[in-house]
């Protein structure tokens, strides 16, 4: 690796009660044969991961609102190493805030139109909460993303979007974000960690899903190089 970057790790760890949609949970990691069961010296623990698709970090691809929309295994790896724009929205951020138009214009005079097939991540700061799954689930009161922003951002051409909480979506207004960026072909990214460790552009972004075959949603390693 080139020394002159610095590589930053934006997942959460997948684990038994990480928050969730529903808030129930829904990770699991299962021994199915353990060292006791071997005979040495070849030792052996093997796993089974029950989980549902859209846990942790992870990605939504279009065919998760779009019937007949791509899956994740026909996402093309340069949507997937792209150049990554952080939009910092911590100092306006509360329970039910929006990221409105205006925080988009407001980027821009300052750091230039978003490029096309950029990646887009909007810090809100609500991955502090985290280790606390009731108050991060917060009963779908969260920072999300409104529709005309996720307008603009098709009008970019970005190839992704993404947000440090459980959706650019609460729900309480139905998914208008997801069929706005999802319809347009790109794909969402939920729950990432360590945005506030970005600068606002000049990041190179790798969206590793597992390469899963008709999967609408699935796991991610999102790293960052700086």
């Amino acid at each position: 690796m080139d020394k002159q970057f610095k590589v930053i790790d934006l997942t959460h760890t997948l684990a038994a009660n990480i928050p969730s949609w529903d808030g129930t949970g829904g990770f699991g990691l299962e021994i199915d044969t353990d060292y006791k069961d071997c005979v040495a010296p070849n030792l052996f623990r093997t796993q089974k991961i029950v989980s549902n698709a859209g846990m942790g970090t992870h990605m939504d691809a279009p065919a998760h609102v779009i019937p007949g929309g791509r899956t994740i295994d026909l996402l093309k790896s340069d949507e997937l190493v792209v150049d990554c724009i952080v939009v910092d929205v911590i100092s306006k951020s509360y329970d039910n805030y929006l990221v409105m138009p205006e925080v988009i214009e407001e980027f821009e005079k300052a750091h230039d139109q978003i490029p096309a097939g950029s990646f887009v991540i909007f810090y809100t700061g609500w991955s502090k909460f985290w280790e606390t799954p009731k108050k991060y689930h917060n009963d779908h009161k969260f920072p999300g993303v409104h529709s005309s922003t996720a307008d603009i951002l098709v009008t970019r051409n970005v190839a992704g979007v993404g947000i440090d909480t459980l959706s650019c979506d609460r729900g309480d207004a139905g998914f208008p974000v997801h069929h706005a960026i999802l319809g347009a072909n790109k794909y969402l990214v939920e729950n990432i960690a360590n945005a506030n460790l970005l600068p606002p552009t000049g990041a190179k972004i790798l969206v590793l899903p597992m390469n899963i075959k008709d999967a609408t949603e699935a796991p991610i390693r999102l790293i960052a190089l700086v």
